[in-house]
């Protein structure tokens, strides 16, 4: 009888990340922190995971969309701006709140463009061809004219410099790289982040998927909030609650001193200083900030 070879995507839910690139690093920190963990061999690019009848298959973050719409993979990470470019029908889990960036139309700061329809029918280098296409379309359309779109893989902020192009299509995070190659923007074409997707017709996994969106969601919240305990006289509780609602309300435990209470509240992140100094200035005593390393709400 021939032997059969055990494959590692054999039955399991294939999970597609990215392999590099601006999003591998958060989304390698967020698997961590959610408790799917994995054994990764080196030059690999499938790895099983830990505990869990998951494969992760390692892709570049430009092809994952394309991989889950046609059902090569169950499920994936992946930016928005990749979906949309990649024109493949996929369902969106969630956001996953990082990766966030801006899909613009750039171009040099001494051309003075004041309005994207300067450009129609200019040269426009991109990594987003068809988004680039669609987006240029209506004015096209408007002046009679075609725009040349041309794809590059990378260094789309150098095309202009270059003269190959009169503006480029391109990704600003932070603005560094625009400014520094002599770009600005004229136009916003979309906003982006990361988004967790699934194939549409795959449902022999959804138990998985949904456990993976219960520990993602876990960790976002986790990483959003921090848990603010403090101690308050009960004459003064109303006030301090008012202070702290918390994500959904406040836990409040008697002391064995019976004037005071403890309060426990979910306050996000950002908000935590000015919490602590308004609790402060009323009266509050004890005031703690918990670090959460997980949660389900």
């Amino acid at each position: 009888m021939e032997r059969q070879e055990s494959s590692p995507l054999n039955g399991n839910c294939r999970f597609a990340i990215p392999k590099k690139g601006r999003l591998f690093d958060k989304v390698v920190e967020m698997l961590k922190g959610a408790g799917i963990e994995f054994r990764r061999e080196s030059r690999l690019d499938i790895a099983l995971c830990v505990g869990l009848p998951i494969t992760l298959v390692f892709l570049p973050a430009a092809d994952i969309a394309k991989y889950v719409g046609e059902g090569n993979v169950d499920i994936g990470i992946t930016g928005i701006d990749v979906v949309q470019e990649s024109d493949v029908t996929v369902k969106q889990i969630m956001d996953l709140g990082f990766g966030k960036c801006k899909l613009c139309v750039q171009a040099p700061v001494k051309s003075r463009i004041a309005n994207v329809e300067q450009l129609a029918g200019k040269r426009i280098v991109t990594s987003f061809p068809d988004l680039t296409k669609k987006y240029f379309k209506k004015y096209d359309e408007q002046q009679g004219v075609t725009t040349s779109v041309k794809f590059v893989s990378g260094s789309v902020e150098a095309a202009c410099s270059l003269g190959l192009a009169d503006a480029v299509v391109d990704l600003v995070e932070t603005g560094t790289t625009m400014k520094a190659a002599g770009l600005e923007i004229v136009a916003d074409v979309l906003e982006t982040q990361a988004v967790l997707i699934a194939n549409p017709h795959h449902v022999e996994h959804q138990d998985l998927v949904d456990l993976i969106k219960a520990r993602l969601t876990g960790w976002i919240t986790a990483k959003q909030y921090s848990m603010l305990i403090y101690n308050i006289a009960n004459d003064l509780l109303s006030n301090a609650v008012a202070i702290t609602p918390g994500k959904r309300s406040p836990t409040i435990t008697s002391l064995d001193n019976g004037d005071f209470k403890s309060v426990s509240a979910l306050i996000l992140k950002s908000e935590i200083p000015a919490k602590m100094d308004a609790l402060h200035d009323i009266g509050a005593t004890d005031i703690l900030v918990l670090e959460l390393a997980n949660t389900r709400m």
